[in-house]
Parts: C-alpha cells; sequence; structure tokens
C-alpha cells in the first residue's frame, strides 16, 4: 500500500504556526519564486510532485524558525518574507551571518544526517515556507525512488556548495589549495 503523501507530513514541526496546508496549494506561486536553488535541477513535473510532499506554514515578525543546537530532521524553503540565520559565537555571543530570502533552503544538513542545528533562523518579517521532513524524504525515495535520488544529489551539491563558501571566508590563503 502506498501512503499519501500527506499522511507523511502530519506530524507538524510548527503546530503554534498557522498550517497553510500542502505546498501543492502554493505550486504556482513557487515556480513564480526567481531563484530556488533546491529546484533548479528539476522539471515542472518533477516539482510538482516534491510540492505533494511538502507542508507550509505562516510565521510572523520575529518568529523563532530554527533554533541552534535542537535535534530536528527537516528543511526549510523560504518562499515569502526574510528570515536571518544566526550563530552563537563563543567570543562575540550571536551574530547574524545572512539573511535568508525566497527561494533559499535552510536546514539541509539535519534533514540528511539528523544532527543538531548549526544556526537559529528567526523571521525578519511575516514569512511562509515549506517544510521537507526526513519521513517525507524517506517516502519519496520508497514511492518515487528516481526523483528521491535527484533531490538528495541537489542537497549535496548545495551543502558543498556552502562549505566551499565557507571556506573561502574562514581560510582565504588556502583556496587554491581545493582539489
Amino acid at each position: 500500500m502506498i501512503t499519501s503523501p500527506l499522511a507523511i507530513c502530519s506530524d507538524e514541526p510548527y503546530p503554534q504556526l498557522q498550517n497553510l496546508g500542502s505546498a501543492s496549494l502554493y505550486f504556482d506561486e513557487i515556480l513564480s519564486i526567481e531563484r530556488v536553488k533546491l529546484f533548479e535541477d528539476f522539471s515542472n513535473e518533477e516539482i510538482e510532485a516534491l510540492c505533494r510532499y511538502m507542508m507550509c506554514y505562516a510565521a510572523p515578525s520575529g518568529c523563532r524558525l530554527l533554533q541552534e543546537g535542537d535535534e530536528e530532521d527537516f528543511l526549510l524553503l523560504i518562499l515569502t518574507g526574510k528570515v536571518s540565520v544566526i550563530k552563537q559565537m563563543e567570543s562575540e555571543g550571536s551574530r547574524s551571518i545572512t539573511v535568508a530570502e525566497p527561494g533559499m533552503s535552510l536546514g539541509e544538513m539535519s534533514l540528511i544526517d539528523g544532527s543538531t542545528r548549526f544556526a537559529s533562523c528567526d523571521a525578519i518579517i511575516p514569512t511562509d515556507f515549506a517544510v521537507l521532513s526526513r519521513a517525507s524524504l524517506n517516502a519519496i525515495f520508497v514511492q518515487m525512488p528516481r526523483l528521491g535520488n535527484k533531490l538528495l544529489l541537489v542537497l549535496l551539491k548545495l551543502m558543498t556548495t556552502r562549505l566551499r563558501d565557507t571556506s573561502v571566508l574562514s581560510f582565504p590563503k588556502m583556496t587554491e589549495v581545493y582539489v
């Protein structure tokens, strides 16, 4: 028996926020976002299939979406609004390290490896976002293995790009050493 994709998403990560329903309801809006790196290599049909495994939420300004150190296993795709990514620094306290805008994803590492969150994320302005949980990712692997493998490769590409970018910022003199 094949499980309905929405049944996979029933464990709500944000019970305190307005649940906007399946990302399928926002498919046209998602396609209209200028650049969604998570979906760059996918056809419209594949994006529509992935949307069936994602739930959307609305967060008010100032809402904490992800907490550094929490053990969670889902990623966020920012649909509207802006989100500050905040890292706790030993010597400086907390510091905003970037701002995520529509089309950007957050939390890929925790989705893949289940480890604690690397940074906190706060909505700067009212923000709508879609959630892809590990349970939904596993369902994609079972129900649509080719699409699941393609998604996994895209996630790995996103993470390695961020790692390289971070390495260049952290170790500028070592950029010539990349193999």
